[in-house]
């Protein structure tokens, strides 16, 4: 019988298990896109200041509620780190987020202009069944006001999330969605029933709520930020992996 307490956990342990679980090339990459960050953040002159670090660590102590230095040394205990540990993690997080800003926070509200129609958004409610009949049986019985949207879902759904909301699938964006589908939510009338739609998962019902306009909400520039900040990691990594070992040093042109 192994002693857990006593156990000792080798680096050749975490590596063999990462390949195992299949993890290995994600978190090679992590290492490779913060190497990167570093890289570029050194040419431009970015830096995260201990002051910076220090704000950031409160505020993350007060949403963890770690109110006292003892709640903090035990939850820093608890995740096996120390606290240098926990500050480099912060520093690096704040170093990408400064990077990101840096590069592309003149491009957001560009890019989201120029595809605005992608991030309208719909309350979207749905059922979703295995058999055509069935479905077929489901919207007409709506269409005819015999049960209601909701009151189906309760029924009928496959999935146990959406039976016990009534079929509420959430607020969802267009570029989120399947073109055909999307075509079909977005010019449906509020109320009313699609479908039966067929997918690889089976027929679906579906029923828009609420049609909400684009708009640059801070939620949404952070996206936009993040999504166009991790293409630039990923193009930019490819491309010197694909002229120098992995071995070289990263050179970067922006």
């Amino acid at each position: 019988m192994i002693n857990l307490s006593r156990a000792s956990i080798a680096p050749n342990d975490v590596l063999a298990l990462l390949k195992k679980d299949i993890q290995f090339k994600e978190i090679s990459q992590r290492i490779l896109h913060q190497k990167l960050i570093e890289k570029v953040a050194q040419e431009r002159g970015i830096t995260v200041t201990p002051e910076e670090i220090e704000a950031e660590a409160n505020r993350q102590r007060c949403e963890k509620r770690l109110q006292r230095a003892s709640d903090t040394l035990a939850w820093l205990a608890d995740q096996m780190m120390t606290a240098d540990d926990w500050e480099a993690g912060i520093r690096d997080r704040l170093l990408a987020k400064k990077l990101a800003d840096y590069l592309f926070a003149k491009e957001v509200e560009k890019f989201f202009a120029q595809n605005r129609l992608d991030f309208e958004e719909v309350l979207l409610y749905q059922i979703q069944v295995r058999d055509e009949k069935l479905a077929r049986e489901i919207y007409y019985e709506i269409e005819n006001q015999e049960i209601s949207f909701y009151q189906a879902a309760r029924l009928y759904d496959l999935d146990e999330r959406r039976r016990l909301q009534c079929g509420y699938e959430g607020k969802l964006c267009r570029w989120g969605m399947k073109p055909a589908i999307a075509a079909v939510v977005f010019t449906a009338t509020l109320g009313q029933p699609i479908g039966p739609l067929r997918t690889e998962q089976g027929y679906h019902l579906l029923m828009v709520e609420e049609f909400i306009p684009a708009e640059l909400t801070p939620e949404k520039y952070q996206e936009i930020l993040n999504r166009m900040f991790n293409h630039w990691l990923d193009r930019e990594l490819n491309h010197h992996l694909s002229n120098e070992s992995l071995n070289s040093q990263i050179a970067v042109t922006v």
